[in-house]
């Protein structure tokens, strides 16, 4: 069989702080596969970018680093190379050209000195060794694909010169420069309007398509969860708490923080018959708790309604709930 695109095992990434080790992400399996799109969904602070920026090898050098796991990525080439044990020379070769990225806001990843078009020919020249003439007609080639209009002036423009739809746009020809068999998309269409959101995820959908690639999409939206993925891990206070695919998860979720999240999500006309009713809009309560100070037994266990003793015990482990969905709730059968 075929290898995965990523394949991640016992990740655990730690920051030093305050002389402590304190692990923003453990305990974190995933696997993506040609062509398939795995959510990332959770609450700031749940870890989604710090998984993210652990495959990235872009951690914060004084402060944060992977502490046990191993990640692992298949190459354009076939080969499969544990990013883990590379040095910064060797992942600079896999980051930009195996692996790329989208960030969440456009204005802040793109250089304000730079033109668009040399931002994009950049890494065609490290890492493909194209000519600069060969890289910029690539780059053009690259804008007219996202759909940029009049790509030839506009890859003679700086950041400022776009909208938000643009940059955002831009910066996926970047990413898709050289070709990568994976994207990570961490929240690439937050700062848009919904609009432009949706020509996004389409045209993140007709990439895919095209070039086979995995797509690993960092998200707090599960609507968009619903628009582009194939599977969802969700991810609560550096854990995966629920995995499985969209459609099961979505219709028998198996972990009261799912339920929570899909329970917090407006719905048209809701406020109006609640606040007729006199009810609140649905929320969960309490908020993720500090790294530095996680509770004993499961994380959500002070914020679950379901919550008794043993949950307070000791972290439940990951429970096969079917074939292809998993649970860190020993109460899963009960929902």
């Amino acid at each position: 069989m075929e290898a995965p695109i990523l394949q991640i095992a016992g990740l655990r990434a730690v920051f030093r702080i305050a002389g402590r080790d304190i692990a923003a992400v453990q305990d974190i399996d995933l696997e993506i596969g040609s062509g398939e799109t795995v959510a990332l969904v959770g609450e700031s602070g749940s870890g989604k970018s710090v998984t993210s920026l652990s495959i990235m090898g872009l951690l914060a050098k004084k402060i944060g680093h992977i502490a046990d796991g191993r990640i692992s990525i298949r190459r354009r080439d076939g080969s499969v190379t544990e990013l883990t044990g590379l040095d910064a020379e060797q992942l600079r070769r896999v980051r930009g050209n195996d692996i790329g990225m989208v960030f969440q806001e456009p204005m802040t990843s793109l250089n304000p000195v730079y033109t668009i078009g040399e931002q994009i020919a950049e890494p065609i020249r490290i890492h493909l060794g194209k000519s600069h003439r060969e890289a910029a007609a690539e780059a053009v080639r690259l804008l007219t694909q996202v759909g940029i209009p009049d790509p030839a002036r506009r890859a003679k423009q700086y950041p400022h010169e776009l909208s938000g739809g643009m940059r955002q746009r831009a910066t996926i020809a970047m990413a898709l420069a050289c070709n990568p068999t994976l994207l990570i998309a961490d929240e690439p269409t937050t700062a848009l309007d919904v609009t432009i959101q949706a020509q996004i995820l389409d045209l993140l959908a007709d990439l895919q398509a095209e070039r086979g690639m995995g797509i690993l999409f960092v998200t707090h939206n599960l609507g968009v969860v619903a628009e582009i993925a194939d599977r969802v891990a969700v991810m609560y206070a550096g854990r995966i708490v629920e995995t499985g695919p969209v459609s099961e998860v979505f219709a028998r979720p198996r972990h009261p923080y799912t339920i929570g999240l899909m329970r917090s999500v407006p719905r048209l006309g809701q406020a109006t018959a609640l606040k007729a009713a006199g009810t609140p809009l649905p929320t969960i309560a309490g908020n993720v708790p500090s790294l530095a100070m996680l509770p004993k037994g499961c994380s959500f266990a002070p914020r679950c309604p379901m919550a008794i003793d043993a949950c307070r015990a000791a972290v439940p482990p990951l429970f096969q709930v079917s074939q292809t969905q998993a649970s860190r709730c020993i109460r899963w059968e009960e929902l």
